[in-house]
């Protein structure tokens, strides 16, 4: 049974790279990779998936008008993949219990998780700013894969 363990290797196992897949309004699939990992979602806790969304970009879009989405994560012939709802936190996507610098701090925690390191946060922190980037946060609905 795959789980948000699975995903944790797979991320440490790739640079937490995964397909993340949205929907478009015409109900045909939207995908893109991006970069992931696990984490605590910020105002309960409990653990999802987080990638970062450029502001503008078409992912950000679908996922405003239809907020689920899955993200494939896969290392060799292993794989997972996680879906469910999305909660998105951005400048331009306001959440209720983060503030400005949540988003700003949460931001940070997704590309950590993610296996990402960075020597110098102000400059991260001023780009994704910048870019009006967005956190976007999949609470687990359904989890598949396999372990090898």
């Amino acid at each position: 049974m795959a789980d948000l363990d699975l995903v944790r290797a797979l991320v440490a196992q790739d640079n937490g790279l995964a397909v993340l897949a949205t929907t478009r309004a015409d109900g045909t699939v939207q995908a893109s990779v991006v970069n992931g990992g696990v984490l605590p979602h910020p105002v309960d806790g409990t653990p999802v998936v987080g990638v970062v969304a450029g502001g503008g970009t078409a992912k950000l879009g679908n996922l405003r008008d239809r907020p689920r989405a899955c993200a494939v994560f896969r290392a060799g012939w292993n794989w997972a993949a996680v879906e469910g709802p999305v909660d998105l936190l951005g400048p331009d996507d306001p959440f209720e219990g983060v503030d400005a610098e949540g988003v700003r701090l949460l931001l940070r925690e997704v590309f950590t998780a993610a296996g990402g390191t960075h020597d110098d946060f102000d400059t991260y922190d001023r780009v994704m700013a910048a870019e009006r980037r967005t956190a976007v946060l999949i609470r687990p609905a359904r989890i598949s894969g396999n372990a090898g």
